[in-house]
């Protein structure tokens, strides 16, 4: 039942963002170009309906919860004390027993009962509206529509304001009456005849530490071959140990200050996907309204720069970062070498990414090294926030109590000599005059994505991809083939991106040819996940994190599979330069990278602060993502080959420009729901990360009955 009301309620909140976003995200098309007003007197009115939506919306979801909250007390309140703390009796657990054991031999029958009293605030709130003047004039001024705005916006957030400290009081209600009903059932326990006897007791705890003697089927005799049948035997393995019927495994505690690092490392992560994806969908939308402003900060130019910069460098490259602290430690059994330099790192690479994104906006830059756009002087800061954490996974390694190096290690701290490597032949300017600088261009940004990106997230999926499925990983022969051929491809495959051009053609020729070659890494790569989800499908629709890493692994294969088909001259001179190349990019990036990174956040942090996020806001941001990515990238490259044709029939450039209109328009519609998603998952992060604390009514009862046994036993010493 409260599971219905809970799904219900989330429903209803779906439900009035949606029909809230509904009005906003309406246009309308007029002769000198788009118009998000056609007829400005509509914009007053269209303000005025969102704020009444938003107040009933917000009146409405208050209502049902206060329904919902006062529902479960009303139940309660029509059973007898006997029946409703019934059901607290059904699972008691060893240490609950003994408490009780230890209260029915006291001789002493003090009651003690905390009366905790019910602080709740309802704020009421009187919204009055008057009628609008006649005079429908006066709301086609620019002036007064804008003032309208600037009012409406304070008026949203006190509204939202409000909305969420109601909300506050009524957990703060809802935690009251659960201490309540905790004291009532210390107070129920505390008498004698509510407790069962002691022999009922024993017989009960008993039950509960019962466990296999783990001779039932081979008996206590030891075995003897007396008609030597067995020969040459040099060990014996002890199977007892799969026999006996264990509890779960309680998963293991990680270092506090490691758990504060590596949630800090998330959060800012999440942080700067929302800025960056935010920055990318303004530019989305001023590719069918390039005249929505003038300021030279806010030119495509400049947003396009930031955008790309802060999902690579930003949120993508911390969100590893936080993955590889929890993993390295992880699978090498051994503590963290320096929690302190973490933190240096964290702070190096977000105050750079911070200084990067200003200095962008505001024309400072590298010209035209793409993905390298910020100076060399930020990105020093940056790669020494990288070189403190590869020195710290090295020095965790090698302080490791596994005798291996478990494969995620491998493609871990290679990625990270990879990007240090690539980084600096990116940034020192020698050999970079004229053509040698397009080499290096190639170079680095290739290995940027496949060698950092690509080679770390796959030795993150490695490690958390077994661990969710709770299987060992198919074969470990193909993941080290994945990562030698890896190696021996991907570094040589830069210059396909400038197939026909002034490069050497030998040199273009072997970067196809590498291209070609890895198919091998990541077919190895893909059979060896997809055979360890063999036998465990199920799983998939009751995990978390399980669907994401599905879709990022289908990504893989697809999205390198593309790539390698973009890379012959025959597609390459259609697709090259035209919007394909930009779908193609977002498939990497974003439906392998970003997919195994939300796969891994919520695999992760569950973990270490011990709150599972929402279930419907984990269903939401998924398919809000991958919906918007399938909007985001098909059009494009369907538009993107229509380009290409035509170019290569010869018609006019402005005509292809004309002709991606819509391809541009569903862009910034997939970009609008990828945007989204990053909203529900920083809220989900919030969730997760949210430091309040859930009162179980039975612990909280025994606690006071345990406390109470205690001060007794001191004022009978006394």
């Amino acid at each position: 039942m409260a599971f219905q009301m809970k799904h219900t309620f989330s429903k209803q909140i779906l439900f009035v963002a949606l029909t809230f976003l509904l009005p906003l995200a309406t246009s309308a098309q007029t002769d000198n170009g788009v118009s998000f007003f056609p007829n400005k007197s509509i914009g007053f009115l269209g303000l005025m309906t969102s704020l009444i939506i938003i107040i009933v919306g917000l009146v409405f979801l208050l209502v049902l919860k206060l329904n919902t909250v006062t529902a479960h007390f009303l139940n309660d309140k029509n059973l007898t004390k006997k029946d409703k703390f019934k059901k607290y009796f059904n699972n008691l657990s060893t240490s609950e027993i003994e408490i009780l054991k230890k209260k029915q031999k006291q001789s002493n029958k003090i009651i003690s009962v905390l009366i905790i009293g019910v602080i709740s605030l309802l704020p009421q709130v009187t919204f009055a509206q008057t009628a609008p003047a006649n005079r429908a004039h006066l709301f086609s001024e620019p002036g007064v529509i804008i003032t309208l705005v600037l009012v409406f916006i304070p008026l949203f957030f006190a509204l939202l304001y409000l909305a969420i400290k109601v909300n506050k009081g009524f957990n703060q209600f809802f935690n009251s009456q659960k201490i309540k009903e905790a004291e009532e059932l210390a107070a129920y326990l505390s008498s004698p005849e509510n407790i069962p006897p002691i022999e009922k007791l024993e017989e009960l705890k008993q039950k509960l530490d019962y466990s296999l003697s783990s001779t039932e089927l081979s008996g206590t005799e030891i075995a003897e071959d007396k008609k030597g049948l067995l020969k040459s035997i040099s060990s014996e393995t002890n199977y007892r140990y799969f026999a006996v019927k264990r509890p779960p495994i309680k998963r293991p505690k990680i270092d506090p200050q490691l758990t504060k690092l590596i949630l800090w490392f998330l959060g800012t992560a999440v942080f700067w996907l929302f800025v960056g994806s935010s920055v990318g969908e303004y530019v989305g939308i001023k590719f069918i309204a390039p005249d929505a402003d003038t300021f030279s900060w806010l030119s495509i130019g400049r947003l396009r720069a930031v955008h790309t910069n802060l999902v690579f460098w930003a949120w993508a490259t911390i969100g590893i970062m936080g993955l590889g602290y929890y993993i390295v430690p992880m699978v090498s059994n051994a503590p963290l070498h320096s929690i302190k330099n973490g933190w240096t790192a964290l702070i190096c690479v977000n105050v750079a990414m911070l200084v990067g994104g200003i200095s962008l906006m505001a024309g400072i830059n590298n010209g035209g090294g793409e993905y390298r756009e910020i100076i060399w002087p930020i990105m020093a800061v940056w790669a020494y926030g990288l070189m403190l954490t590869v020195i710290n996974f090295i020095k965790t390694v090698a302080k490791r109590t596994t005798h291996e190096i478990y494969i995620s290690n491998w493609f871990i701290i290679a990625s990270y000599i990879f990007i240090l490597i690539v980084a600096i032949i990116a940034y020192i300017p020698m050999g970079q005059d004229g053509i040698g600088e397009t080499i290096v261009q190639g170079y680095y940004m290739h290995q940027a994505v496949g060698m950092w990106f690509m080679f770390s997230m796959l030795g993150v999926l490695y490690y958390l991809l077994p661990q969710q499925l709770n299987k060992p990983i198919y074969s470990y022969s193909l993941g080290v083939l994945a990562f030698w051929s890896q190696i021996l491809f991907y570094t040589v495959i830069g210059t396909h991106h400038f197939v026909f051009s002034a490069l050497p053609w030998w040199l273009q020729t072997v970067a196809i040819v590498g291209s070609v070659g890895m198919l091998i890494p990541v077919t190895a790569g893909t059979i060896n996940y997809l055979m360890t989800f063999r036998g465990s499908w199920g799983k998939i629709s009751n995990s978390y994190s399980l669907p994401f890493f599905f879709v990022g692994v289908i990504y893989y294969f697809t999205g390198s599979f593309q790539g390698t088909a973009e890379a012959f001259r025959s597609t390459n001179l259609i697709w090259h330069f035209t919007d394909f190349t930009i779908a193609h990019s977002h498939i990497t990036m974003y439906g392998i990278i970003t997919f195994l990174l939300f796969g891994s956040i919520y695999a992760i942090v569950p973990r270490l602060t011990g709150k599972e996020p929402p279930q419907l806001g984990v269903g939401a941001h998924f398919w809000l993502a991958l919906i918007g990515l399938q909007f985001y990238t098909i059009p494009l490259m369907i538009g993107g080959t229509l380009k290409g044709l035509m170019w290569a029939e010869g018609k006019p450039f402005i005509d292809s420009v004309v002709m991606m209109g819509p391809y541009w328009l569903w862009r910034a519609i997939g970009g609008t729901l990828m945007w989204l998603s990053h909203i529900v998952l920083a809220y989900n992060m919030y969730k997760m990360m949210k430091p309040t604390i859930e009162i179980d009514v039975k612990e909280k009862a025994f606690e006071l009955i345990n406390q109470n046994i205690d001060t007794n036993a001191v004022e009978t010493k006394i």
